[in-house]
């Protein structure tokens, strides 16, 4: 096995040599791009042409942008064709100078320059142009392109290379507008034979140069080799130099640059999860970043109280934490009630939309929002959904160093696939399954993920809401859920939404099954969230008990220490009761006589009758048993060893005594397999000593 250490220098010393300068040819390549804007998509473009050590001319960075009407439905591009123009005068005698020009926003460079002049020159063309499988923005052209035998048939004009005299020439009679289409321009060159043959134009027909991604998705795979990660065109068998996601690929080119250029690897593992941090280390409480979280309860929830009580542990200064409590459900607001009268005074602010204002989802999300957009102090928005069980306390702080426009921190449900994020969409818009997100759902591949859709838990920048995100609605969409039209809204303004699983951050609940009829809903989430339920109702040290400590021996009968309670503290083992209390109109009055009949047994008859409700006559048998198994069983053979139990029953019942109502039975047999001695008063209220004693 390579030691750790000798494999980073290994790594190290391979980034060196593949970003080192080359040679002198390759300082003859100058790469010509046009962006207005420094967006996201365009520092991912600039990040892989610096790995790589392209040189790269930025042109018309800070200029309003006129290629496309509002609408976006016009072609455009004419911009960028009269950027060009402006640029190459410089450069139109250097004869030996190759230009490259590419889109920014929506390409990525996955190899360098020795491979790309080397590709090119094998062309044996003066200019190459990429090639793409749809013929645009003129369909009635196609019949004037030269017919091909193998290959991309019409030009695409996101990329092209060439000596810098015959580019020159290439745009010297441009004189559009703006908003003219650069498509067009090209593509009424290239179809003239005489200039075609006069320029030396060719098509990357295979793909060896120049991938566009419309078209041809099929046709593209990640391959890994090496510690190294590039598009492989099936089709051609190619490597291309350039990914262009044009069109309505840019989802596919998001996913794709989540490993390209060595973003992540299997050798390396995340390589630029630690670029661009915002270390939070050394800030004094009061002068960390303002956060405003939102706090979303849409549907009956299990657990609210314990969601409630991780709000309160989060390792973030509550004075610098803002509070936007939107709670839709009436079952619901005695909780946020009591939260808000007990809290409210530690936050900075706290604010409460109930059920009672009618409000509807995505109206509740855009106030949220609107409140960090509208205070030029609030830092950051964190949308926290009520199902969301968040276990790391340091969420917030993890998430604000990762200095992301948006983030959120992977949370998935026990023993699912189903998580807050998707890889990928479908043709209709919707979830479809990308080849990673098993992997990173299961915490096989780690890093920071560049995908189409988060939900349930969230950070926003404020600046981001303020200035990419400022339209006032996120949320609403004719055909769309708020959660999606959030992302949809998002992706449009060229936002990218990441997703980490670098942390062990929780899960969320299942709430498919819960219901509120009962005095505690909670109790009834067993099979739904067990692991919530587990730890609402099964005391921490249930597991020392299973090792065989915190339990006594008392004539082969087990006995509870008070200060050290196996299954429940006292105060869940009173909780664990009262669903079966609680249907009081339930307990069986007793009749005269020793026996008595009765239609919830078997046969009708019971020898000792006593005061009880039946597990079934409140639907709490299948849990019932489901605790036995899972958690009295287990204890049961570890205490008697060699005694083995599935517990099963025939009854299970809870029984009531009362010194004034059923103070004693008298001598029988009891049957029972498991007896549960459960004090229904609270340790330290009701009593201080608290002990099972066995009947002996």
């Amino acid at each position: 096995m390579v030691p750790q250490g000798l494999l980073r220098g290994l790594f190290l010393a391979l980034l060196v040599a593949e970003g080192s300068c080359g040679s002198k040819q390759e300082e003859n390549l100058l790469v010509l791009t046009v962006a207005t804007k420094e967006t996201e998509g365009f520092k991912r473009f600039k990040r892989s042409a610096q790995f790589f050590n392209y040189k790269v001319q930025v042109l018309g960075l800070d200029e309003e942008w006129h290629g496309e009407d509002d609408d976006k439905k016009a072609a455009g591009g004419g911009q960028k064709v009269r950027l060009l123009k402006s640029a190459l005068k410089q450069h139109e005698d250097k004869e030996d100078l190759i230009i490259l020009f590419t889109e920014s926003y929506d390409v990525l460079f996955a190899s360098g320059p020795a491979e790309l002049l080397k590709k090119f020159k094998q062309a044996k063309s003066k200019v190459v142009f990429s090639a793409e499988t749809f013929i645009y923005p003129d369909r009635r052209l196609e019949a004037k392109y030269p017919p091909v035998r193998d290959g991309k048939r019409f030009l695409g004009s996101g990329g092209f290379i060439g000596y810098a005299p015959h580019l020159n020439k290439l745009v010297e009679d441009w004189k559009g507008l703006d908003s003219d289409s650069d498509q067009q321009f090209y593509t009424s060159i290239f179809l003239d034979p005489e200039k075609r043959e006069s320029i030396n134009i060719t098509l990357d027909q295979r793909c060896r140069i120049f991938q566009n991604l419309n078209g041809a998705l099929d046709e593209v795979v990640l391959k890994f080799e090496n510690a190294r990660v590039r598009a492989r065109n099936v089709v051609y068998d190619t490597l291309p130099v350039l990914i262009h996601g044009n069109g309505p690929t840019k989802l596919q080119l998001n996913y794709l640059g989540n490993y390209i250029p060595r973003v992540w690897t299997f050798e390396t593992g995340c390589t630029v999860c630690d670029e661009g941090l915002r270390s939070l280390t050394g800030f004094k409480d009061d002068t960390l970043p303002l956060v405003l979280i939102g706090i979303f309860i849409e549907q009956p929830t299990p657990f609210l109280s314990q969601f409630f009580l991780r709000l309160q542990n989060l390792q973030y200064p509550k004075k610098c934490t803002q509070l936007f409590i939107h709670n839709h459900e009436q079952h619901h607001q005695s909780q946020v009630d009591t939260f808000v009268k007990e809290h409210s005074k530690e936050y900075h602010t706290v604010k409460v939309i109930g059920p009672e204002n009618h409000v509807e989802n995505a109206e509740a999300r855009n106030m949220g929002v609107d409140l960090c957009r509208q205070d030029p102090d609030c830092d950051y928005y964190f949308s926290l959904d009520a199902e969301v069980v968040l276990k790391n306390s340091k969420v917030l702080r993890i998430l604000i160093e990762q200095n992301k426009l948006v983030i959120a921190p992977l949370v998935s449900r026990h023993g699912k696939l189903w998580s807050n994020f998707w890889g990928a969409l479908g043709p209709d818009g919707y979830y479809a399954r990308s080849e990673d997100y098993v992997d990173i759902v299961q915490g096989r591949r780690v890093g920071i993920w560049n995908v189409p859709y988060i939900s349930s838990v969230y950070l926003i920048k404020g600046s981001a809401l303020r200035s990419q995100l400022k339209q006032g609605d996120l949320f609403h969409s004719s055909k769309l859920d708020a959660d999606m039209a959030f992302c949809h809204n998002v992706r449009d303004q060229g936002v990218f939404m990441f997703v980490t699983n670098q942390h062990q951050f929780g899960h969320i609940l299942s709430l498919e099954n819960y219901q509120t009829t009962h005095l505690h809903n909670d109790l009834w989430q067993i099979f739904s969230n067990p692991e919530d339920w587990k730890e609402k109702y099964i005391h921490e040290n249930y597991t020392l008990a299973l090792k065989g400590k915190l339990v006594e021996m008392v004539r082969k009968t087990a006995r509870v220490s008070p200060r050290s309670p196996v299954l429940m503290c006292t105060g869940s083992l009173y909780s664990l009761t009262m669903p079966v209390t609680s249907w009081w109109r339930k307990w069986r009055t007793l009749a005269s006589g020793p026996r008595e009949i009765t239609s919830r047994v078997l046969g009708g008859y019971e020898n000792v009758p006593t005061i009880d409700i039946h597990m079934n006559q409140i639907g709490y048998e299948g849990e019932w048993y489901k605790f036995l198994l899972d958690y009295i069983a287990p204890i049961t053979e570890k205490l008697y060893p060699g005694y083995y139990t599935k517990t099963q029953f025939e009854l299970a019942f809870v029984v009531r005594y009362k010194p004034d109502e059923q103070p004693a039975l008298v001598p029988h047999h009891d049957a029972s397999t498991f007896t549960l001695n459960i004090a229904l008063n609270r340790v330290g209220i009701d009593y201080e000593i608290f002990q099972l004693i066995p009947d002996i």
